[in-house]
């Protein structure tokens, strides 16, 4: 027996499991939380948009996942020594300032308790206005930008976050030699490289994050840089030149981690890759499927062979060759808040803890669509896709003084599962078919309630992936992947993520009466989508009545 050690990375946890490389079976799991902040994460009362967690924190969660999962390992009689590979994801963007030797600010007394030399966190949105200055002068000069990363460039990646860094804390971009994304740094810190000019940079982070393509030579050019701060033309030097697909290898396992780790010396660690592009890789993404990783926000993949691969298009946040699977045109989607926008309801608004969860999702399990007479916009973290506009807010629409907590909660997810479908619907336009929609992430598993109404309202079956750890199963294919090329020179990537992959044994199919009925409040939806998202002039007064009237018709 050969395994494969996937590590994940999530927004609060690292997560570790130990894959049979020719079963697909899971044999050992650990998961540690990160330290420090909330959960993890360190908040500015005075800064809302702020998030930001230590890079530190990471590599001891990785250490007490690990050993959780190798205790797990040796337990059942299974020998450490047959681990032959390691594969990393991990949040992006993340970018984490770093010196030359890798020493990631943090670690300096002098930025100690200095948020800016932390990792920003993906979901930290303080570099709103940079992202809209980056769309404007690409539109301006470099349009073939956009076309890759879906017509406007986000303040959730690499770019946008350095360059609100340089403005509001220039000592800090001063000393960074370099930036590296939180998936390089994990594994370039697992293979023990000192030296960030030789950390082979994932594509995935890299091409959906970072503006970067082959066909323009790699990271925007200088001339555009500079056009932004002359300052980030000089950054670029210090960055990369080429980026990495996953079957390639970083390193192999420092003697340093391997005894913190228990794991042999020189075991061979793959070029990392982002969360959710993995997690579509442990759902089984292939042609034709529409992986949702639904967690606290969205991601919306999907993976194409590069002769049948659709031409670039608006509205998603990147088409990126390599960046799910070698050999394949990668297109990323995805909604910015969605746990999150059910936690803000229940911790924030409600003032409750976790478990009032269950009760809102009994409760509103015995509405039939349509009965609150409610409907919502999904936005209370801006729209990542399709309109990519941090500056939207979130809206609730029919309220009475009647309404109750558990139908705002039904109508938050009615919400999300409504700018689902404006994704899927956007793909089918460019003549791209969806033939069936995979889900995966924590919410799916806990929340029957959310999935069926999934179903109802995008109008077709939608599988769920059982395996709660599927991302970091992913992870354990990209190392059995790259071990093999490694080894034998060639690995059938799509014949090794079919059998790997974990299987979808939960099916929801949607209640045609209830689609019925989402199909009439999703033309309202889109008509608020439209009305305040887009230049465009859209009728108002009748939303209301016809709220109230499928509400009534409901009823009868």
């Amino acid at each position: 027996m050969e395994f494969s050690l996937g590590l994940d990375f999530g927004t609060s946890a690292a997560r570790a499991v130990l894959l049979n490389v020719h079963t697909g079976e899971m044999v050992a799991s650990g998961s540690s939380t990160y330290e420090g902040g909330d959960n993890g994460i360190f908040t500015d009362a005075q800064q809302p948009l702020l998030a930001r967690q230590s890079p530190m924190a990471y590599m001891s969660a990785l250490e007490r996942a690990t050993k959780m999962a190798v205790a797990q390992m040796e337990g059942r009689g299974l020998d450490v020594k047959s681990i032959i590979g390691i594969g990393v994801d991990a949040t992006g963007s993340t970018p984490i300032p770093v010196k030359q030797d890798m020493r990631p600010l943090e670690t300096l007394p002098e930025f100690k308790d200095n948020l800016n030399a932390y990792a920003w966190l993906w979901k930290d949105h303080t570099a709103v206005n940079e992202a809209l200055a980056i769309t404007q002068k690409a539109s301006e000069i470099r349009p073939e930008y956009l076309r890759k990363c879906g017509g406007s460039y986000s303040s959730e990646w690499f770019w946008s976050k350095i360059w609100h860094c340089l403005k509001v804390d220039p000592t800090v971009f001063d000393a960074a030699d370099s930036w590296l994304e939180q998936s390089d740094f994990i594994p370039a810190t697992l293979a023990g490289i000192t030296n960030v000019s030789l950390v082979k940079r994932n594509v995935c982070a890299a091409g959906h994050k970072a503006m970067y393509a082959d066909v323009w030579g790699g990271l925007p050019d200088k001339e555009f840089l500079s056009a932004l701060d002359p300052k980030l033309a000089d950054l670029r030097d210090r960055l990369y030149h080429k980026a990495y697909v996953f079957e390639e290898i970083m390193g192999t396992l420092s003697a340093d981690w391997a005894e913190r780790l228990g794991i042999p010396e020189g075991t061979p660690i793959a070029v990392g890759a982002l969360d959710a592009h993995v997690g579509a890789i442990g759902a089984g993404v292939g042609q034709g499927k529409f992986v949702k990783i639904i967690g606290t926000s969205t991601c919306d993949i999907m993976a194409f062979p590069l002769e049948q691969a659709p031409d670039d298009f608006d509205g998603v946040a990147g088409i990126v060759e390599g960046s799910v699977l070698p050999g394949h045109i990668g297109i990323e989607a995805g909604q910015a808040a969605v746990g999150d926008l059910l936690n803000w309801w229940v911790q924030q608004v409600l003032g409750k803890d976790a478990g009032y969860h269950a009760i809102l999702t009994e409760k509103a399990s015995q509405l039939k669509a349509g009965e609150s007479g409610l409907l919502a916009l999904d936005w209370n973290n801006g729209n990542r896709n399709i309109l990519g506009d941090q500056r939207l807010s979130g809206l609730l629409l029919g309220q009475t003084l009647a309404t109750k907590d558990y139908e705002i909660y039904r109508a938050l997810i009615e919400a999300t599962a409504f700018g689902a479908l404006k994704i899927i619907k956007l793909v089918q336009a460019q003549g791209v078919q969806v033939k069936e929609v995979i889900a995966t992430g924590g919410i799916g598993h806990k929340n029957e309630l959310f999935m069926q109404l999934y179903a109802d309202i995008l109008g077709c079956r939608v599988k769920l992936v059982e395996n709660p750890e599927t991302v970091a199963i992913g992870a354990g294919i990209m190392a059995a992947v790259a071990v093999k090329k490694k080894t034998e020179g060639h690995a059938n990537v799509n014949e090794m993520v079919e059998s790997l992959s974990v299987a979808c044994d939960r099916v929801y199919a949607p209640n045609d009466k209830a689609h019925v009925v989402y199909q009439k409040l999703f033309q309202l939806y889109t008509e608020l989508h439209d009305g305040f998202g887009k230049d465009k002039e859209v009728r108002v007064y009748h939303l209301m009545k016809e709220l109230i009237a499928i509400r009534e018709n409901t009823l009868n």
